[in-house]
């Protein structure tokens, strides 16, 4: 667990986290709207190496960035469906290909096509404050910790 001061400090978190990504990842992200979750996938996508304008999918349900060393960064928001229905298999080829990095916002509503291998990062409001409160947990959590805190 972490406080993250400010949406700088989130986006550096991302960053920091997606430099160590390698494809294959699925990042599941937990937080209240405008907790900080496409503040944070900004941050991968820098780590990444990825020169475009990430934007929050929430209305066109996915979005899909070229990466460095031919890896591709999938983000996909949930929040507007009550089923994922043809995008579940959308996102399951995201999950099966190993040069994908897949990033899941308001994944509660299609949980059952979640890998159990993924990393949650949930983020919270502090109270009266712009900070948050990040914590990491799921297969490898450690991993992308290391040289962090």
């Amino acid at each position: 667990m972490m406080i993250i001061e400010n949406d700088a400090a989130m986006q550096k978190l991302g960053r920091r986290i997606g430099v160590k990504l390698r494809g294959g990842e699925c990042l599941e992200l937990v937080g209240d709207v405008g907790a900080g979750k496409t503040t944070f996938t900004k941050g991968i996508a820098l780590g990444l190496d990825i020169d475009e304008d990430v934007q929050s999918p929430t209305f066109t349900l996915s979005r899909e960035y070229a990466a460095r060393d031919g890896l591709t960064l999938a983000h996909y928001d949930f929040y507007r469906l009550q089923e994922a229905g043809v995008l579940s298999f959308e996102l399951a080829e995201s999950l099966l290909d190993p040069n994908t990095i897949t990033i899941v916002e308001w994944g509660e509503t299609i949980g059952a096509v979640l890998p159990d291998k993924r990393v949650t990062v949930m983020i919270e409001y502090m109270p009266d404050n712009e900070a948050r409160k990040v914590t990491l947990s799921g297969e490898n959590a450690d991993t992308y910790l290391e040289d962090i805190q």
